[in-house]
């Protein structure tokens, strides 16, 4: 940089500083924005007597500098822009400080065309900087005189560098704002859900369109309304203690999502549940709500359809398998055969059927064969078990509940009548049901209706009900433990399966048709039953039944030595030779025993197998593994029999 040549007199060395500042100051105090930086350059160049001013906008990441406002000659420059490579400009952004080439520029620029149009002689600018130091633009007069260096030109250069700086600061945080504001309007617009903002009092003052939609009202309609009038009453007091409690988060936790949804409420009457969530914040001292609410009507229904279709297609695969099971209903024995007759004249009806029989005699299957004979086999078949379902979930599971009935209940469910409408139920261990139940139970069979948990409506239904204990039920009537009322109701058609020891020859036919199905699942041959095989199973006494002698012919294919049934190893217990009146008996059965002589039996053998496994019920090393029937099975027939350990005895 060096001076300008002694002896050019330029209007900078006659510039008074006051009289120069107060121009440049009258000529932008009442002006922001645009209208500031041209009041600036016009103001400056007069000012300092140049013949052009400018102040521009720097993009780091073109390296380009595009004009705010460009006063060159007595008029103004449009659009201009510039790359910096190459010109004085690029001086200033580079280093960040007021730059001041006094004379001769173009010696210094010689290939800097726009300065040689424009005749220039001189430049000076200076950065505009943020408070970080960041160059945001630059501020540059340039003259056609030399412009000499003096402190006073420096200094107001510097003075009004500062103000432009300023003001390009605070258009561009002005053009953030304006811009985040339109991003936050086409969220707010664009958003499928309801949002709506409260005062304190939980007044509406803004909503955004899906909130009209949500509550077919328009906006004007809804701002300034009390909020509570579109949500249910108990809602509303939730609302107001969740706001409450909201306010004693600390700042930044204070949004929820509130438990169990709102049961929203339209202007005309209608109301849908909704899924919503809850924010507190504070502006101008205070205090405001956003609700943001979604309407889940739609998304309910189809949950509980495709539940209710869930069920249905479950039920509809264990009726498969148990159809499958084809060996289950053989029975050629005169007590077996009744029980078929039973069968097909009930079945045609509606009426009520209760089936007893001790464990394992197929009650289960034989509610399937009434139900698949029936003129509602085109429905389901329904089946709860009445004493496998906790008491505490027992009445949820029959008739149904609300969302939000209870702890846990997050959404309705369809009980199993509901599930079994135009259908058929079975109610197994129907003597295990809760006597407070038994009332409910009742007035379904005799009304066709229930009230589902958590529910202010009625449901009807058409089902026949099925039902199936192996406990005496007019034992419990008289203990109190059943209502004689709801027996008689259940007991219109009484149905009783024989035990397998009162069948006679049907345990060797069941156990071959066993035989043969788990050998050709296990692909495997077996040879047919031998003298041997069928004196072992004849002189068993099948405290378990059909469901036994299954599971005893199933491990004995497993362990079938040679294609021969090894039962010696699925019946380890002794086999009980027939005594004189056995082999004097009757033809068919082979055997003829009172009922206190066979319950006497199995008694013995029961006994035998827990003291020989120290009474230990379950497990490999229980009676009920040695007796090769299921564990819940012994025990039933333990209580049965009144066998209890010594100790408890």
């Amino acid at each position: 940089m060096t001076a300008p040549p002694s002896g050019r007199s330029t209007p900078l060395q006659d510039l008074e500083t006051d009289v120069a500042l107060r121009a440049i100051l009258e000529g932008t105090a009442t002006e922001t924005g645009q209208q500031f930086f041209a009041a600036l350059v016009q103001n400056l160049a007069k000012a300092l007597g140049t013949h052009g001013a400018w102040v521009t906008e720097y993009f780091p990441e073109l390296r380009r500098l595009r004009a705010l406002a460009f006063w060159m000659d007595g008029q103004w420059v449009t659009d201009y822009e510039v790359d910096i490579a190459g010109t004085p400009c690029e001086r200033v952004i580079d280093t960040a400080k007021l730059v001041h080439f006094p004379d001769r520029i173009l010696e210094i620029y010689p290939r800097e065309e726009e300065l040689k149009a424009a005749g220039a002689v001189s430049y000076m600018g200076v950065p505009l900087q943020d408070t970080d130091g960041q160059v945001l633009g630059h501020m540059a007069v340039i003259d056609r005189r030399p412009i000499p260096e003096e402190p006073r030109v420096h200094a107001i250069f510097q003075i009004f560098a500062a103000r432009a700086a300023a003001e390009l600061q605070r258009m561009r945080a002005e053009a953030e704002v304006h811009e985040r504001e339109e991003k936050v309007g086409r969220l707010l617009s664009s958003a499928m859900d309801a949002i709506i903002e409260l005062d304190d009092h939980l007044h509406i003052t803004h909503v955004n369109p899906a909130s009209e939609k949500t509550f077919r009202c328009r906006a004007n309609e809804m701002i300034g309304q009390d909020f509570r009038r579109f949500v249910r009453s108990n809602d509303a007091d939730r609302l107001l203690a969740l706001t409450d409690e909201l306010d004693k988060r600390p700042e930044g936790h204070r949004s929820m999502w509130i438990p169990g949804g709102l049961t929203a409420r339209c202007p005309g009457g209608q109301s849908f549940p909704a899924e919503a969530t809850l924010s507190r914040f504070e502006l101008h001292r205070r205090k405001f709500t956003t609700l943001i609410l979604r309407n889940i009507y739609d998304r309910v229904r189809a949950e509980e359809t495709i539940q209710s279709l869930t069920a249905e297609t479950e039920l509809l695969r264990e009726e498969l398998q148990a159809l499958h099971q084809d060996g289950a209903l053989l029975g050629e024995s005169p007590a077996f055969q009744r029980v078929l007759q039973d069968i097909a004249q009930v079945a045609r009806t509606d009426a009520t059927v209760l089936i007893t029989g001790e464990t394992g005699t197929g009650k289960e299957l034989v509610a399937r064969a009434v139900h698949a004979a029936s003129a509602r086999r085109g429905r389901p078949l329904v089946t709860v078990n009445c004493a496998a379902i906790p008491a505490t979930l027992i009445e949820s599971e029959l008739f149904g509940h609300e969302a939000g009935a209870f702890t846990g209940a997050t959404k309705k469910r369809e009980g199993r009548f509901a599930l079994a409408d135009k259908g058929t139920i079975f109610l197994d261990e129907i003597g295990d049901l809760a006597i407070d139940l038994q009332a409910k139970l009742l007035r379904v069979l005799q009304e066709g209706e229930f009230d589902p948990i958590g529910s202010a409506s009625t449901r009807k239904v058409d089902v026949r009900v099925l039902a199936a204990t192996n406990r005496d039920l007019p034992k419990l009537v008289s203990e109190g433990k059943f209502r004689e009322d709801l027996f008689y109701r259940l007991n219109v058609f009484p149905l009783h399966l024989p035990p397998l020891r009162e069948r006679g020859g049907d345990v060797v036919r069941l156990a071959s048709v066993f035989a043969q199905r788990f050998a050709d699942k296990m692909r495997r041959s077996i040879t047919p039953l031998n003298a041997e095989n069928i004196g072992r199973l004849k002189s068993y006494g099948w405290p378990g039944n059909v469901r036994e002698l299954q599971n005893v012919v199933e491990r004995a294919v497993i362990t079938a030595i040679n294609g021969r049934l090894n039962l010696e190893r699925a019946l380890p217990e002794p086999t009980i030779q027939p005594s004189s009146v056995d082999r004097a008996g009757h033809p068919e059965t082979g055997t003829i025993r009172t009922m206190k002589e066979l319950e006497e039996l199995e008694r013995t053998n029961i006994l035998s197998a827990l003291e020989a496994t120290k009474w230990k019920v379950s497990g490999e090393h229980g009676a009920a593994k040695l007796l090769g029937v299921n564990a819940s099975t012994l025990s039933s027939r333990m209580k049965a029999l009144n066998i209890q350990k010594p100790a408890t005895r």
